[in-house]
């Protein structure tokens, strides 16, 4: 640290100390050749395998859950399609019963007015 009183020399001097320190730090890492530096790079290395192997099981899962939850989707549609049909074929019968009923009806009524009708003809004579 500078203070007014120290010289030119005494701040040369410093820095180079701080140089020379810094340089025995990075001396002094190991090295990647070192037994410790192979250990840790093994285990990041290992580490790495196991989060890809997990990712690609989450992976795997969602892909899973995906296809199960589009197969519900399409027998719940389908069903649901069955059941539409049904529906517009029961009203479809009705209608049909319904249009059934009334030209019946209308037969019965047309039958009964030709058999008055023929009635009166044979009273009249």
């Amino acid at each position: 640290m500078r203070t007014p009183n120290d010289s030119f020399a005494e701040r040369r001097k410093t820095a180079q100390e701080a140089r020379l320190k810094l340089l025995t730090k990075f001396a002094s890492a190991p090295k990647p050749t070192d037994p410790a530096m192979q250990e840790r790079l093994a285990a990041r290395e290992a580490a790495a395998v196991a989060r890809s192997a997990r990712r690609a099981e989450r992976d795997a899962l969602k892909a899973a859950e995906n296809e199960r939850v589009l197969a519900d989707t399409a027998a719940l549609a389908a069903a649901a399609e069955v059941h539409e049909r049904a529906e517009a074929e029961a009203r479809q019968a009705e209608v049909n019963n319904r249009t059934a009923c009334v030209v019946a009806d209308e037969a019965a009524r047309k039958a009964e007015r030709d058999r008055r009708y023929a009635a009166r003809k044979a009273r009249q004579g």
